[in-house]
C-alpha cells in the first residue's frame, strides 16, 4: 500500500515541558501533519500573551501502524497518549473546530466574559461575598480592577480573575458564546 493512500487520524502528543513548538518543528521536518492550539490572551496595558491551548500536548495526524515510530523518536516528543496499551484517535471533528478558530500560526484569539460596568461578586480570601464593579477587564496576568464599597468608601482593587465568581471561565474564544 502507499504511504499516499493510508488512513491517517488524529491522535494526541505528550511533549516534554515546553517543547511543544520544537516538537512541532520536528514533526514537519519529518513530512508529518501537527497542529498545537494556542491562544491569544490580549490586554489593554500591553501586546497580550500567547500561551498553549493545551500545555504540553499537541495533535499529530499519522496512520499508527506505520507511522508511530516516527512520532516517538521526535526531539521534543514523549510519548503517544494512550487508554490502556492502545493510542485512541481523537475524532476528526474536535480538531476541524479547533482549527477554525485559529490562525494560520494555530493562535486562537480569546476576548474576555468579564466587561467594563459589570457587577461582580467576589470569592474567596477577605474581600469574600463582596460585591464589586469591573472597571477594567483582565490584562495579561489575569488580573481585573474592581472598585469595591467599604466602609462607606470606594476604593479600587486588583483581583486575579480567579477570585471572582465565575472568573475561572472569564476567557473564551473570539466568537463563541
Amino acid at each position: 500500500m502507499a504511504v499516499e493512500n493510508l488512513q491517517r487520524d488524529w491522535y494526541v502528543v505528550y511533549s516534554n515541558p515546553h517543547k511543544e513548538e520544537q516538537a512541532q518543528f520536528h514533526l514537519a521536518l519529518k513530512g508529518m501533519k501537527s497542529f498545537f492550539p494556542k491562544l491569544y490572551i490580549p490586554s489593554a496595558e500591553s501586546r497580550g500573551r500567547i500561551c498553549p491551548l493545551f500545555p504540553n500536548y499537541l495533535f499529530v495526524r499519522l496512520h499508527m501502524e506505520t507511522e508511530c515510530h516516527r512520532i516517538v523518536w521526535t526531539p521534543g516528543v514523549k510519548r503517544i497518549v494512550s487508554f490502556g496499551a492502545e493510542p485512541i484517535p481523537i475524532d476528526e471533528s474536535v480538531i476541524q473546530i479547533l482549527q477554525q478558530q485559529a490562525d494560520e500560526k494555530g493562535i486562537i484569539r480569546a476576548q474576555s466574559k468579564l466587561t467594563c460596568g459589570q457587577e461582580v461578586e467576589i470569592s474567596g480570601g477577605p474581600f469574600d461575598g463582596l460585591m464589586g464593579i469591573i472597571q477594567a477587564p483582565p490584562d495579561n496576568r489575569g488580573r481585573v480592577k474592581i472598585l469595591l464599597k467599604l466602609l462607606s468608601r470606594q476604593i479600587s482593587i486588583k483581583f486575579g480573575v480567579e477570585f471572582i465568581k465565575g472568573g475561572r471561565t472569564a476567557w473564551a474564544p473570539v466568537g463563541c458564546g
